[in-house]
């Protein structure tokens, strides 16, 4: 490779391109007196770091499915909720199935972690990338009835029961789902933790909100489309001048 033939554009393409240099092209790039070229390759080896980075991060959070898939279970599934402290809308449950043999999603994080146009883009790589995955959901009169914990059970239940895949083990956030008949495991911040909850947090996550935007077409003063049902507080002089909506919680305190 004669890197001095080349223009330091031919040269950035080149380096976008290359996952790994050999040492020949590496003490080449080393030798060219032109700064640019010093540039490049510094960047080279900023975006290698960053990607071994990511590598070491995403094989941190898939321990507890690789300690699983070592002792036979192939189908470990994921299950978290999004909408717990809401003052609207429902709780929204998400399993994911990830494939054991499948390469990690560069960037999948707890939901909380991510920008709103990182987790949809993340989204749609769930969707393609994952054996099975499944969302539901618990609605605001549910939650009434039951209470916000038991609700949430119930949508990730419910999640459970819709996966194409009948899992062999879950991994759930926070706490066991009562009565699931399935073997079990609770992670205490479990979206940090393991991979499998993680994309299930975004599934949820980003499901719950399209719900929240939708949900705002219709009863347009309370925000929706911006606080997804939180109570932020021109969420509640809202609810103080309108009065609550169907999809309010009526079990929450809506105003101050």
């Amino acid at each position: 490779m004669l890197f001095e033939q080349m223009t330091i554009a031919e040269i950035t393409r080149y380096l976008e391109q290359k996952e790994e240099l050999c040492p020949q092209e590496e003490n080449l790039l080393r030798a060219d007196e032109r700064r640019g070229v010093a540039d490049l390759l510094d960047r080279y080896y900023r975006r290698k770091e960053r990607n071994n980075n990511e590598e070491a991060r995403l094989q941190k959070m898939l321990a507890e499915e690789i300690l699983l898939w070592n002792q036979g279970y192939k189908l470990v599934a994921g299950i978290d909720e999004a909408g717990r402290g809401p003052l609207a809308g429902p709780v929204v449950a998400a399993a994911v199935v990830l494939d054991p043999d499948a390469e990690p999603i560069i960037g999948l994080n707890d939901s909380k972690k991510l920008s709103r146009v990182a987790r949809e883009k993340i989204f749609d790589q769930i969707v393609i990338n994952t054996r099975s995955y499944a969302i539901a959901s618990a609605s605001c009169h549910e939650i009434d009835q039951r209470n916000i914990h038991a609700a949430s059970l119930l949508a990730m239940q419910r999640a459970l029961d819709k996966l194409s895949l009948k899992p062999d083990f879950v991994l759930v956030d926070g706490f066991k789902i009562k009565d699931c008949q399935l073997r079990q495991k609770a992670l205490i911040g479990g979206d940090t933790v393991s991979l499998s909850i993680a994309a299930a947090s975004v599934l949820a996550k980003v499901a719950r909100d399209k719900i929240m935007d939708e949900m705002h077409q219709k009863y347009p003063y309370y925000g929706f489309i911006h606080n997804k049902g939180y109570g932020t507080a021109e969420h509640r002089e809202a609810i103080i001048q309108f009065g609550p909506c169907p999809e309010h919680r009526r079990s929450f305190r809506l105003t101050d």
